[in-house]
């Protein structure tokens, strides 16, 4: 927007001089202004337009950190031209710590730092000034930002990242290696001043190291640094600030650096000669003696392999290299004997494995020693010819069957004679017994190859006049297989077949075990004994793969006729001579599915529905006839009958009457009340047991509310029986099923019953129930039209 010519400029005072005292800084009045002097601008149809000038003249203004005199530092003044000085001018300050960290004088325009401030806290804050109307608080000019910057002052130490730094640098490095840079930070501002500028220095490891003052890169600074003589050193590197000049603050950190080995050092013997002695008696493979050459360096540079270079000997001994130790270990190859050579001489090297070509001009990286070894006259036990024996024998065989012979010799001049015995811990049953003279070994028991396949014994060979000389050899007698043992089912088989089973239908598969060896019986045969070979109900199929499977010969069974077959089953093996078993498959009849699913192997409950023959149901029914007759004339006879309605106790005929626990006579048995029914011999004591669950715990009546037995006032009965239903737990109401065996008569529904149903000629059709699943199958059986069945098996 356009300003008018009496626009008000703005002067902007600055305080440049920073001071450490506690007086308040001076500061020198700064006239420049901004370079907003407008430039010029064409607009439409070639018009000049003026771009206005801006009354406040800004700049940043700056505040010195951490300063703790006694009054609130100036940070600069705002002033209006348009400012008479008549007070009507009002100076408002807003933005980031306005009115908290600065305030400002609404008339003279002066602002102040009302607390101390940290560069590295917060580096600048950003203000808004304006200038308004006292009165009316209408804005004089828009509002400007500026900028208050916190002058910084050196108040933080150089830090380093690590408190200590590890490094390391291999031994014989060159002068000026590097090993390592540390790295130190300053809070300060390092855009002002020297507050942030370092410079590093060494302060402990001199003279053998040195550190890059601007880097802080720490280098070797002498040669040849020899691990072996020291391998750890502790470096002090200081970093300072102010560029390393007087009055700056300083930081310090430790680095431990560790000399790493190479192979500077070959491998040295302490010694020129080893003597060694072994025995003749040792065998090969025995430990004769040890060398070891030093070698100070360590991990693989140290590593040292030995060999047997020259000598006597070398067909005889070897050596080996122990790595953990370090060791050269000097073993027998081969036997040795005293009479023939009575000692051996070897030249032994030993080389560093990995050589470092950096220093091969140190010499060969290896050295060698003599190692002679004496051989030492021994009283050798008896050798055996074998160092272990492998003898058959067939399973049954008789007592003093001969399985085989060991033979053991003196190796000495003196050629002892030998005497064998067994070793009755490896025989604790006593299967074999052993000549002391000639080493044959013979059965004392017959031997079952089933219970044990392998004997492993062990004999000894004892000089007869030296009794401590001994040896012993391992002796494996394998018992051969004969073919003793006849094939089992290889479990106990239960099978199960379908009531709707179909022809030829296979529904279980069996295979058998032999105790005795393959070789006594590679296959299996599967048959049926020749007396039931043409069973009417099941077949066998041999598979010819050690199984047979068990299939239906017939169609349909009835778990009704017979709910079990045993069905003997022939196996042979193929031994010589061949040996056979009979075994018995259970096989239960089942009732399916239509996809064949088991749904229930039990025939009882088809027992106790089907299993009633026709003369028994017509007895039945009889029964129920004359019963159902005596009841009718019963009732009719007492309906007949017209009682006094005052009975004398002498003259009560109702006890003679039969307490039944049933509803009534019927729908038309309305014309009289007899009291003696409500009076049930169960009720008598008060308590009336429930019939269909077993209460928890039982009611006791209340003493006093029971009338009399005698009583005729049925309303006092009724009363007195209701208030004791009342307060019985456990009375109705519940749900229960009551059963009467007497319908009542003259029922316009007609009986219910369907015992009848069976004995009428009913020309209906029940054969469709079989179609209704196996939910209907019990219906079907009853009612549809029944297949005999075989019941052979």
């Amino acid at each position: 927007p356009k300003m008018k010519n009496s626009c008000l400029h703005a002067a902007l005072i600055c305080l440049g001089v920073l001071c450490y005292s506690h007086a308040i800084p001076t500061g020198k009045l700064n006239h420049t202004r901004p370079s907003l002097h407008g430039h010029h601008e064409k607009g439409k149809e070639g018009q000049v337009l003026h771009r206005s000038k801006r009354g406040w003249v800004w700049n940043q203004f700056f505040v010195i950190e951490e300063y703790t005199g006694p009054d609130p530092v100036l940070v600069g003044r705002l002033h209006s031209d348009i400012d008479s000085g008549d007070g009507n001018i009002k100076y408002i300050l807003s933005g980031e710590g306005a009115g908290i960290i600065f305030v400002i004088d609404d008339k003279s325009g002066n602002i102040h730092a009302t607390k101390t401030l940290d560069r590295e806290e917060r580096a600048q804050y950003t203000l808004t000034a304006q200038a308004v109307d006292r009165n009316t608080n209408r804005p004089l000019e828009p509002p400007s930002e500026f900028i208050v910057k916190v002058q910084d002052i050196n108040d933080n130490p150089p830090e380093f990242l690590h408190e200590n730094y590890h490094a390391n640098v291999p031994e014989r490095s060159n002068v000026g290696t590097s090993v390592i840079q540390v790295t130190a930070s300053d809070a300060d501002d390092p855009t002002y001043g020297n507050s942030a500028k370092l410079v590093y220095s060494i302060l402990e490891g001199q003279p053998y190291f040195s550190v890059e003052a601007q880097t802080g890169i720490i280098r070797t600074a002498l040669p040849n640094m020899d691990r072996e003589a020291k391998e750890e050193y502790h470096v002090v590197i200081q970093a300072k600030d102010m560029g390393g000049h007087m009055g700056g603050l300083s930081g310090t950190t430790k680095v431990t650096i560790t000399l790493t080995d190479v192979n500077d050092n070959p491998p040295k013997f302490p010694q020129s000669v080893y003597q060694m002695s072994v025995s003749e008696a040792a065998v090969p493979g025995e430990e004769v003696g040890r060398v070891k050459a030093k070698d100070p360096d360590i991990g693989e540079n140290g590593l040292v392999a030995y060999s047997i270079i020259d000598g006597d000997g070398m067909d005889m001994f070897e050596i080996t290299t122990d790595y953990e130790t370090q060791e050269g270990v000097v073993k027998l190859k081969k036997l040795l004997d005293f009479e023939t050579k009575k000692s051996y001489s070897l030249k032994v090297e030993a080389a560093n494995v990995h050589i470092d070509p950096k220093f091969i001009s140190n010499g060969p990286f290896k050295d060698t020693v003599t190692v002679k070894i004496s051989v030492e006259d021994a009283d050798e036990p008896p050798v055996f010819l074998k160092p272990s024996y492998i003898f058959e024998v067939q399973e049954n065989a008789a007592s003093g069957t001969v399985v085989g012979k060991v033979h053991a010799k003196d190796p000495d001049a003196a050629n002892s004679a030998i005497r064998y015995s067994i070793d009755r811990h490896t025989d604790l049953e006593r299967y074999f017994i052993i000549n002391a003279e000639d080493g044959n070994i013979k059965t004392i028991k017959a031997l079952d190859r089933e219970e044990i396949a392998w004997h492993n014994i062990s004999v000894f060979a004892v000089e007869v006049h030296k009794q401590h000389q001994e040896a012993k050899v391992p002796v494996a007698i394998k018992v051969v297989d004969v073919n003793d043992n006849a094939p089992k089912f290889a479990a106990a088989y239960e099978a199960f077949v379908c009531e709707n089973a179909r022809s030829n239908q296979q529904f279980i598969t069996i295979s058998a075990d032999d105790k005795d060896d393959s070789a006594n019986g590679p296959r299996f045969i599967f048959s049926l004994p020749p007396e039931i070979i043409h069973n009417p109900n099941f077949t066998l199929r041999d598979n010819r793969d050690n199984t047979a499977s068990v299939l239906v010969r017939r169609e349909g069974f009835s778990r009704q006729k017979q709910d079990l077959y045993l069905l003997p089953i022939v196996i042979s093996d193929g031994g010589l001579p061949p040996m056979s078993s009979t075994n018995t498959l259970t096989i239960r009849v089942c009732g399916c599915d239509s996809n064949g699913s088991l749904l229930s192997c039990n025939a009882e409950a088809y027992i106790l529905n089907a299993g009633l023959s026709t003369g028994a149901l017509i007895a039945i029914l009889a029964c129920i006839v004359i019963l159902l007759v005596i009841v009718v004339l019963f009732v009719t006879l007492k309906r007949q009958k017209k009682e006094p309605l005052i009975v004398f106790e002498e003259e009560d005929v109702r006890e003679n009457i039969i307490t039944y626990d049933d509803e009534g006579g019927g729908e038309e048995d309305t014309e009289a009340f007899d009291i003696a029914t409500l009076q049930n011999p169960d009720g008598i004591n008060g308590f009336i047991p429930r019939k269909d669950i077993k209460p928890e715990y039982q009611y006791m009546p209340r003493p006093g509310l029971r009338p009399a037995p005698n009583s005729v006032d049925v309303d006092d009965f009724i009363n007195t029986r209701i208030q004791e239903a009342d307060n019985d737990p456990t009375a109705p109401p519940y749900d229960s099923i009551q059963i009467y065996g007497y319908e009542g008569r003259g029922s316009v529904a007609g009986s219910l019953s369907s015992l009848e149903s069976a004995t009428t000629d009913s020309d209906l059709d029940y054969d469709y129930l079989q179609n209704w699943g196996p939910r209907f199958k019990k219906l079907a059986d009853l009612y549809g039209s029944k297949d005999t069945f075989d019941d052979d098996s």
